[in-house]
């Protein structure tokens, strides 16, 4: 015969024993209710058969003690409904957190090779993730749609951080930051779905929806002369780096990673380590691009710098903010001048200048051809109408 759980008199004459005291909820589904200590208190564990291998399998459910104890069964009850349901769907037995969902996600990229994407990603959930301890600890089967509401809108009012790190930021945080933010950690909770940890999207699918028009157009473009402007309104050794960001269409950090081993000054061929894209690539320099990062790497070991400060070390957005901003001012430049714009001036030039078509321009950039067109389709526009005026009879 059954032993009564579903009441708190029930529950408090118990013998203390390991093994569940169990009620059964359907066929081969059962709640149970371990007593380890005399009087009220227990914790509640699911145990449902297994029809593939016949074994039985277990979810720890808690204790409920955040609930008067009259609501405990109740509660644990549909806890275990809520496993049952998603072990039927065919969902994994082995529950596990978002904060490990995140690592999971994490470790994907680092096992597939991708160790800069990995490295930036677990930044990214060590800030906004792994600092939220119930967020974080929180079961993903368990995660509610107001926990995700909620940590889209604390990432949203968090300000932009300082590029030094050293003080609190003031500036609002860009929303396509905040995109970036939301796509990665959505990202790392449909990995964990489509393995089997939860069966439904339903708590972020519509939670973590970007933000529209949140990336606009690159429109702070340096021509020619203002770049040549820039370049020698800079300290000689920033000067070499921006020289070298005017003549690809690179990201500047990809520029300011590379090491003479990245350059082959017989074939004059660089390797653009793993940016952004997460893949290296290799660029044919034309002769005079080539003498330029031969000279560059001229008596220096494989692993140094190739564009390096004037200590040897390499460039990195915090060294070169402010004396790139001293140059923008010399040269008197525009103030929303960056050192992005000059990819973007780069790849501006090469699609309406010299007419590169989209594909070619998307490989030597390290990006896909729909950021090229959403980012640069004004320009194709013009493209396709000096075509057409061509076809006029």
């Amino acid at each position: 015969m059954a032993t009564k759980i579903d009441s708190v008199g029930a529950r408090n004459v118990l013998k203390i024993r390991r093994e569940p005291y169990w009620h059964r909820v359907s066929k081969g589904a059962f709640l149970g209710y371990r007593k380890m200590i005399p009087g009220p208190g227990g914790s509640w564990v699911a145990r449902m058969l297994d029809e593939t291998t016949g074994g039985q399998k277990y979810s720890a459910l808690g204790d409920f003690s955040d609930m008067p104890d009259n609501e405990r069964f109740d509660a644990a009850k549909k806890a275990a409904q809520t496993w049952f349901d998603h072990r039927e769907a065919g969902g994994s037995a082995i529950g596990i957190t978002v904060g490990e969902a995140c690592a999971r996600y994490a470790q994907k990229q680092r096992d597939a090779g991708n160790e800069v994407v990995a490295n930036d990603y677990e930044v990214r959930f060590r800030r906004w993730m792994f600092g939220d301890r119930k967020l974080s600890n929180t079961p993903i089967q368990k995660l509610t749609t107001g926990q995700v509401n909620d940590w889209r809108v604390k990432l949203a009012k968090a300000p932009a951080l300082k590029q030094d790190k050293t003080k609190p930021g003031t500036r609002p945080r860009a929303a396509s930051t905040i995109n970036r933010e939301m796509a990665i950690f959505k990202a790392a909770l449909n990995l964990a779905m489509r393995d089997g940890y939860a069966t439904s999207d339903g708590a972020w699918k519509y939670k973590l929806t970007p933000i529209k028009d949140a990336t606009g157009r690159r429109d702070c473009y340096l021509d020619t002369n203002q770049r040549r402007a820039l370049i020698e309104a800079a300290p000689a050794d920033l000067a070499a780096l921006l020289k070298a960001l005017s003549l690809l269409p690179l990201r500047p950090g990809a520029v300011a990673a590379l090491t003479a081993g990245n350059f082959d000054k017989r074939l004059g061929v660089v390797t653009i380590g793993k940016d952004k894209s997460g893949k290296d690539r290799k660029i044919g320099l034309p002769p005079q691009t080539a003498a330029f990062f031969a000279e560059q790497a001229k008596d220096k070991l494989p692993g140094a710098a190739l564009f390096a400060r004037a200590d040897g070390q390499f460039w990195n957005k915090d060294s070169w903010k402010y004396p790139f901003k001293d140059a923008v001012i010399v040269a008197k430049l525009p103030p929303a001048a960056t050192a992005y714009a000059l990819r973007h001036s780069t790849i501006t030039d090469l699609l309406a200048l010299h007419r590169l078509d989209t594909l070619t321009v998307a490989k030597l950039s390290g990006t896909s051809l729909a950021m090229i067109e959403k980012h640069y389709g004004h320009l194709l526009g013009d493209h396709a109408a000096n075509a057409l005026a061509l076809l006029a009879l």
